[in-house]
């Protein structure tokens, strides 16, 4: 991801957590049992700060016996559990606990005990909970401070350290309270067939004073706060755990949804959880143009965000240069501590996306005045192209680490073995990535077409610097091989093509930097079964000395990754290779609980055995969760150019699935609703008016 300061740490705990609720910047992450225990990443957190990191209930003071957890939706989940049993001839469970967990701008927990059985019971509940107010990648590295100072406050506890502050509080005035040990307790009798409930609410109070939830719970609502998606789309497959996996994926972007602080109207999503709850430069965009199904408001308020914080001045530190699109914001009062600085600019991809992510909202029907007032940040980003992105004039797109904190690696492959040639050294710097030079050409070409529509200069300009770069490229970059040439990932600062075999040039063919031959060649090495696992694509391929299918970026498998490169091939003509990488990463989504992660282990895929988790992979994760929604679009081939009337269908064929069908796909002022039968080819449901339908490809028009 742009996994910055994390991005090749490994857990210090195995994996964070195996229920994950999401609600903008707050989340909590516990395990099956809804226990959050101390001595683990395990807590709930808002802005990068733990604000509760122990919350355990315990009936008769023994924990219940777990019957199993899951999230439902993003920003919610539910826990069952029950009381073992103790009379010998009473052998089933006859106590039930039913925990409902709610994230909003703070946590809501409800319990409700349940009698089945034919005599009444008495007992005890506890609610034991603990703050210690870490800093988020001080957890991540192990370094915690001590716990919070716990005091009694009208009934609740509240747990201080400085200003912050965290409330338990519940519906229930408390028997007994033991601040000591941050202990509430009740006493509970209970008839046959009789429930008992309770309500906890969390809230926390930061540094500057203010208070979560800044609007509570007094409607009783379950709805989180800030910013709410209401997204339409509808989808119909007739392999059912399809649409699970598609509608699993709606909900986890939705909880992901955040509003700009500096103008709360604009949202965009954060790029995953727990660990870049934040803006991303690279993630975001990629998420935004992967949500396009979904209508504008994500990529509208995503670009402006980015616009509002591009580069203006040249800071060695931070790496912002004037036109830049920015990698990572950070807030709190922990950033000194940071790996990065808390507005940092390094990375080399962010700039050309915004311009394509512009350009293709455009397509999708973002209304002409604002692409228009977003016009001079895509002029400043294509002047970044040719000047603070190519400090030494040979035409290509590079980088190095000029501040005391930052990356080593700046692409979306950022750790610090991301960049390897084939017999396992790393590449020394100025670094110019092969998809990085892909994204640039096709910015010059989007960006030219958008300054000759909106009639400003330029246009001609940056047709003929992408006609070069193509040309540039294809001197510099492609790797001789006797089973088929292939493109380097990189050069290096000695302008040597770094050789291994990896993902990145499954970025390549939708730039349009390839010609056809060139991208065949692409396709035929992708589904090559040293970088095709059965489960998606590898980033690196399985013949490398350093080949690790758990290596963050060398050997694992990246769902973005592998949609990209499917979407990329199937624009490219090679619809057998795209479908076959799009069933794989779909087949691996089922092992996850329908919730692809930010990445999994590149092990190879075999009878019997399922995809091996990355011990601390974000979930959900923005652009893992869009990808969904890339390969579905892929797989209808969905293209709109509504500025200039047209909407281009070239549906992947044969097709992926007996069936697939959308409805309610906002276009523009429009809708498109349609379907793909492999026995009939496709039909057009809806259609936004005075837009011409265009079915490229094979597959055919559905008669009546």
């Amino acid at each position: 991801m742009g996994g910055s300061a994390m991005s090749q740490a490994s857990s210090q705990h195995g994996p964070i957590g195996d229920v994950t609720c999401v609600a903008a910047e707050t989340f909590c992450v516990s395990g099956h049992s809804g226990q959050i225990r101390r001595g683990s990443e395990q807590g709930v957190y808002i802005r990068d700060t733990r604000v509760l990191n122990h919350l355990v209930v315990e009936l008769d003071d023994a924990e219940p016996l777990v019957l199993g957890g899951h999230t439902v939706g993003g920003n919610s989940a539910r826990f069952t559990a029950c009381r073992a049993t103790r009379p010998r001839d009473q052998p089933d469970p006859t106590l039930l606990l039913d925990r409902r967990r709610v994230v909003s701008e703070s946590l809501r927990e409800s319990l409700r005990l349940r009698n089945f059985g034919v005599d009444g019971l008495s007992l005890s509940v506890v609610v034991e909970v603990d703050c210690d107010f870490a800093y988020i990648f001080d957890v991540k590295h192990g370094e915690v401070p001590r716990q919070a100072r716990c005091e009694e406050l009208e009934g609740a506890l509240r747990f201080v350290r400085g200003e912050q502050s965290t409330t338990v509080r519940a519906d229930r005035q408390p028997e007994d309270i033991d601040e000591r040990r941050g202990r509430l307790r009740w006493h509970v009798d209970l008839a046959p067939a009789e429930s008992w409930s309770l309500v906890l609410d969390i809230g926390f109070c930061d540094t500057q004073g203010v208070v979560w939830p800044t609007h509570g719970w007094a409607d009783g609502s379950q709805e989180p706060a800030g910013p709410t998606a209401s997204w339409d789309l509808v989808l119909r497959c007739s392999e059912a755990d399809v649409a699970d996996v598609a509608q699993q994926s709606v909900a986890d972007l939705a909880s992901l949804l955040v509003s700009d602080p500096d103008a709360p109207q604009d949202h965009f999503l954060a790029a995953g959880s727990p660990w870049y709850l934040t803006l991303f430069g690279r993630d975001s965009l990629w998420a935004a143009m992967m949500a396009l199904p979904l209508g504008l408001d994500v990529p509208r308020g995503t670009l402006r965000a980015l616009a509002r914080r591009q580069g203006r001045t040249r800071d060695a530190e931070t790496e912002e240069a004037p036109g830049k699109i920015i990698h990572e914001v950070r807030h709190g009062g922990f950033t000194e501590r940071s790996d990065l600085p808390p507005l940092y600019y390094g990375t080399m991809d962010a700039t050309p996306l915004f311009v394509t992510v512009l350009h293709e909202a455009w397509r999708w029907g973002l209304d002409r005045d604002e692409v228009e007032r977003l016009l001079p940040a895509a002029e400043a980003a294509l002047d970044w192209l040719v000047t603070d992105a190519d400090p030494d004039g040979d035409g290509f797109l590079e980088y190095r680490m000029s501040g005391t904190r930052g990356l080593v690696n700046q692409g979306w492959k950022d750790s610090r073995d991301g960049v390897q040639f084939a017999d396992g050294r790393l590449a020394e710097p100025p670094i110019a990535l092969c998809e990085v030079q892909g994204y640039a050409y096709e910015a010059a070409c989007r960006g030219a077409d958008l300054l000759e529509h909106f009639g400003r200069p330029g246009g001609d300009r940056w047709c003929s610097w992408a006609a070069d770069l193509r040309e540039r490229f294809r001197a510099a970059f492609w790797v001789p091989h006797p089973d088929g040439d292939y493109p380097a990932v990189a050069l290096d600062g000695a302008k040597q093509r770094v050789d291994s075999i990896a993902s990145n040039m499954g970025h390549l063919p939708g730039t349009g930097i390839l010609d056809p031959d060139e991208c065949a060649l692409v396709a035929r090495r992708l589904v090559h079964r040293d970088m095709a696992s059965g489960w998606g694509l590898r980033t690196l391929t399985s013949s490398s000395p350093r080949f690790n299918p758990l290596s963050y970026h060398g050997g694992s498998v990246w769902p973005h990754d592998t949609a990209i490169a499917v979407s990329n091939l199937a624009t490219a003509g090679h619809d057998e290779e795209a479908t076959m990488l799009l069933r794989d990463l779909l087949a691996a989504a089922g092992h996850f609980q329908l919730r692809l992660p930010e990445l999994f282990a590149g092990e190879q895929r075999r009878r019997g055995l399922e995809p091996l988790p990355y011990p601390a992979a974000c979930r959900p994760q923005a652009w893992a969760a869009g990808s969904t929604l890339l390969l579905l679009r892929t797989a209808l081939g969905v293209q709109p150019d509504l500025p200039h009337g047209r909407l281009v269908l070239r549906p992947l064929w044969p097709p992926p699935f007996g069936h697939l069908a959308i409805e309610d796909v906002p276009l523009g002022t429009g809708r498109l609703g349609m379907r793909v039968d492999a026995d009939r080819g496709v039909t057009i449901t809806q259609a936004p008016e005075g837009v011409d339908v265009v079915v490229e490809g094979d597959c055919p028009m559905a008669t009546s």
